[in-house]
């Protein structure tokens, strides 16, 4: 190609990417001491009972007011408001304290743009809730040119059990609010073409992901996304529109490589990257629990397993129609070093009122949220390089392939970053693997965890469970 030609595909390119219509952010796992510094040496001495405290999340940094404040925000796909913290100083803990400067906060009264709007809310959640006043203010998104004009959240007035802001990307205005939350605003300003975004929380030797507003990026999953129905309001547990889709199966693959097929596995489940832990019902994260050598569950319902498991291969397998997400076990069993010796735990909880898939799962997992076609796109989650596109009206989804090559689950270290990490199956949901059925026999016995002591003193230090109830 001659240089004249070549500067003008080059330009083209340009401008291509210029008018394309996503935005994305960088999505920070709160224990990424490249952003929170030693906030988690501090944290770690707290004396404070930690099984309810839900700053071990995934955030995103916005600009907040004129001059920008540079707040992180917890990244919720299961509530639908973003609010903020107005300071530091009343939160009891010193701990606490130490987390939310880390965080940032937003005082209204040092934007020029800021407007104080009448009324106030309290918003309620599985743990803890906020007491709000809204305001209206511009948003930056960190780290790129887009700004959004007037949009309204929310100010804490008081809080209990939260100590940073949240950002709730559910479905918003004429569905759980009377405004236009986050995801319209982008949609209305027209920084997105569509209501719909894709999530890459990225693993956990990886700390940080990327999550893109109107876009996604084919060079984060491998196979082809497969699109699933949301299902409808009426049909949910408390009927309030969230991102419910059905599960057709749950197994698991062992170090052995023999199948283990859970019965009665075809649930509803909620996709929720608020909550770190995925709840199940009782008697299956018992048995699965079992199966990674667990005992019962402590009082805050965390399973105490050896840490030797989280070195070995093996997968649980989620299934879904035309998708099997594998999570591999070290993204399932969290080490706690603070202690001596190390505890570990699995990241599964029992819950007999809902099954929630948390970050646990969603870490394995490639899912692009439509809220236009009512949709969840899912694939298999593997980072091998950087390909984005945008999102249109007109895009087909289920027809967009990733291009990351599928890397090999017997294999205990493979990690993600500039190699793949896991795969996808499209094949029904079983991944090509030997299948035993659940009923019959059993998977090659894992490693029995040892030691229980310090359990639940320590237990959200890495684990949240922030299931969003009915708003007010």
């Amino acid at each position: 190609m001659h240089l004249r030609e070549l500067l003008v595909h080059l330009a083209i390119a340009a401008v291509c990417d210029a008018s394309s219509r996503y935005v994305k952010l960088p999505v920070v796992h709160s224990i990424n001491r490249k952003v929170f510094g030693d906030v988690w040496d501090k944290r770690a001495m707290t004396t404070v009972p930690l099984a309810n405290r839900s700053d071990v999340a995934y955030y995103a940094k916005l600009d907040i007011g004129t001059p920008p404040q540079q707040v992180y925000l917890q990244l919720d796909t299961g509530s639908f408001e973003l609010w903020v913290n107005p300071e530091c100083a009343r939160l009891q803990d010193s701990s606490d304290v130490w987390f939310c400067q880390a965080a940032g906060y937003y005082n209204v009264t040092s934007s020029s743009t800021a407007t104080t709007l009448a009324g106030n809310k309290t918003l309620q959640y599985g743990v803890g809730s906020a007491s709000i006043q809204y305001v209206q203010d511009d948003i930056g998104l960190s780290d790129t040119d887009t700004s959004l004009k007037g949009v309204q959240f929310g100010v804490a007035l008081d809080t209990v059990d939260e100590w940073s802001g949240i950002l709730g990307i559910g479905y918003g205005e004429n569905v759980n609010t009377p405004y236009k939350n986050f995801i319209d605003q982008l949609a209305d300003q027209g920084v997105t073409d569509t209501k719909a975004f894709s999530l890459a929380l990225g693993s956990k030797a990886e700390e940080e992901g990327i999550v893109i507003f109107g876009g996604i990026d084919t060079g984060k999953f491998t196979g082809t996304l497969q699109t699933l129905p949301v299902i409808p309001a009426e049909d949910l547990p408390d009927q309030v529109p969230r991102y419910w889709v059905n599960m057709s199966s749950l197994s698991l693959t062992p170090p052995s490589g023999n199948t283990k097929v859970y019965q009665n596995t075809t649930m509803a489940v909620f996709l929720d990257s608020g909550t770190t832990l995925t709840l199940l019902p009782t008697d299956l994260a018992n048995t699965i629990a079992a199966d990674f050598g667990a005992e019962a569950a402590d009082s805050h319902g965390v399973y105490s397993v050896d840490c030797s498991r989280k070195d070995l291969p093996g997968t649980l397998d989620f299934g879904f129609e035309g998708v099997t997400i594998r999570v591999p076990c070290k993204e399932l069993v969290r080490e706690l070093q603070t202690v001596s010796p190390p505890q570990c735990f699995l990241g599964i909880s029992p819950n007999d009122d809902y099954a929630l898939l948390g970050d646990t799962m969603l870490r394995s997992a490639y899912v692009v949220f439509d809220q236009t076609n009512n949709a969840i796109h899912l694939a298999q989650y593997v980072n091998c390089n950087k390909n984005e596109m945008e999102i249109t009206d007109q895009t087909n989804m289920s027809s967009i392939t990733g291009d990351c090559d599928a890397p090999d689950f017997n294999t205990a270290n493979t990690t993600s970053g500039t190699s793949p990490t896991t795969t996808a199956t499209t094949d029904g949901g079983n991944g090509g693997a030997a299948e035993t059925d659940a009923s019959n026999a059993s998977a090659a016995p894992l490693i029995r965890s040892s030691s229980h002591t310090w359990l639940g003193y320590w237990t959200a230090l890495l684990f949240v469970t922030i299931w969003v109830g009915a708003f007010a």
